[in-house]
């Protein structure tokens, strides 16, 4: 796959995300399965997509103790996922034990991202957690701190790539949801953009969802989002 976009299968029936990924072509996309998809459907769906050709994100953001939150990496790349992530806000400790607990996969390990902060967020809710920063600042420090524990990148909204960048270096990936077209509503997403203007920014991924997964011809519009970034 050289795409660098990847479809979010939010869905609470498997016989629709099965719909769904009959009409897409892996060579065009990943996939990503989130909380709702694997609390439901579990490692049998994600071989499943596996089986189909597609590489998959496995979307669970774990945060916990060190020691739980290595073992759920290490049975994520038993399971043959492409990528995987865990909260930086879970601390270096936390994020160091992720990586070398992947360690001994080597070429063949899954990558490991780090959540920095969530996209539905905006200045108000790190107000109420009591995070007395902006949203830039905390995502920079979160970058900075994956970078330290030897993450692959971070998952962040568009907006805080050209820093990320500026500051841990273009190798760093970086991984955009809150991607919506020009023709979208924003749904719960706080700090969006289109795929052209994320690609422009320097995000090396696109999680696209609603606007693939509730499009009548989603094969057509993964086609022309792939179209419109020149690809």
């Amino acid at each position: 796959m050289n795409s660098k976009l990847i479809v979010a299968l939010d869905f609470c029936k498997q016989e629709d995300a099965l719909t769904l990924v009959e009409q897409l072509d892996p060579n065009q996309c990943a996939l990503k399965v989130g909380s709702e998809m694997f609390t439901l459907f579990g490692t049998t769906f994600v071989h499943l997509l596996i089986k189909k050709g597609f590489k998959v994100f496995l979307d669970l953001k774990f945060y916990d103790i060190p020691n739980t939150v290595a073992q759920a990496c290490r049975a994520c790349a038993e399971l043959g996922v492409w990528m995987l992530n865990v909260h930086a806000s879970g601390g270096l400790t936390m994020m160091q034990a992720a990586k070398e607990a992947l360690s001994s996969y080597g070429h063949s390990r899954p990558l490991l991202i780090a959540v920095t902060v969530l996209t539905s967020m905006n200045v108000n809710d790190l107000l109420a957690v009591g995070l007395e920063t902006s949203i830039d600042e905390q995502v920079q420090r979160l970058a900075k701190l994956a970078q330290q524990a030897e993450l692959d990148g971070v998952v962040c909204s568009p907006l805080e790539v050209p820093t990320i960048k500026a500051s841990c270096g273009s190798a760093f990936l970086t991984v955009t949801p809150g991607i919506r077209l020009p023709e979208n509503p924003s749904d719960d997403q706080s700090r969006i953009m289109t795929p052209a203007q994320a690609i422009e920014l320097g995000s090396d991924y696109l999680v696209i969802g609603r606007p693939i997964t509730r499009s009548p011809t989603p094969l057509l519009t993964l086609q022309q989002i792939i179209s419109s970034l020149g690809k």
